[in-house]
């Protein structure tokens, strides 16, 4: 496995009116991320918060190209980030535990934080597809160039972790510093994840390692 200390290139927030950063997504322009009792988008190259969606936002955030998707407690809604209404509602598969979200191959990817699961679901009905394990707490969830990446929080410790999604195998792991914690995660489709900080009301961006980056084997 391949192991390395992550490189934070950038900090965003806290942010008026959102005091923890739950789950993360990326919309090929701006970011958002889920606040309690709304949605906040915020501009990545200036750091400003944009607009707010008024609805329950408790953990993981998706986004499919067109609609965010929300967890809300034991629920995922479907939302038009243009008007904020709600579209649909599927049960969430892990009834009120489930923490990071992501969207790929047409279908959703539901994080479950005590469980330490993730589980792939039908984004119209909620029908569980895939369970892949993890040995740590698992928060958010993210895709890139088909890798499957999720972020873990235990105590003082969190990290990012590139898995094998047939297998649950670590293939490559990013250790945030002592403290910072990872609440939720999104790829920015480049070189970059967007990290949530959870209670530090923070969104931090990580370096993304190169295929060619020195790391210590463990």
């Amino acid at each position: 496995m391949k192991r390395s200390a992550a490189e934070i290139v950038r900090e965003y927030g806290p942010f008026p009116g959102a005091n923890n950063v739950g789950g993360v997504t990326y919309d090929g322009q701006h970011v958002w991320f889920a606040a309690g009792d709304h949605v906040q988008e915020v501009d990545p190259a200036s750091g400003h918060a944009l607009r707010t969606i008024d609805v329950p936002a408790h953990a993981g955030t998706a986004f499919d190209g067109r609609h965010l998707f929300q967890i809300a407690e034991d629920r995922i809604h479907k939302i038009d980030p243009q008007t904020g209404n709600v579209l649909a509602t599927i049960p969430a598969p892990g009834a009120g535990g489930d923490s990071g979200l992501a969207w790929a191959e047409g279908t959703l990817w539901v994080g479950h934080y005590r469980d330490r699961k993730i589980r792939q679901i039908d984004p119209e009905t909620g029908a569980v597809l895939r369970v892949i394990e993890s040995n740590r707490f698992v928060t958010g969830v993210t895709w890139v160039d088909g890798e499957l990446w999720h972020a873990t929080w235990e105590g003082d410790d969190s990290d990012i972790r590139h898995i094998d999604p047939r297998t649950g195998e670590v293939l490559e792991q990013i250790d945030m510093p002592t403290g910072v914690s990872v609440s939720g995660l999104e790829s920015d489709g480049a070189d970059q994840f967007f990290c949530g900080g959870g209670t530090s009301g923070k969104i931090r961006a990580v370096r993304r390692p190169t295929k060619n980056a020195k790391a210590t084997a463990s």
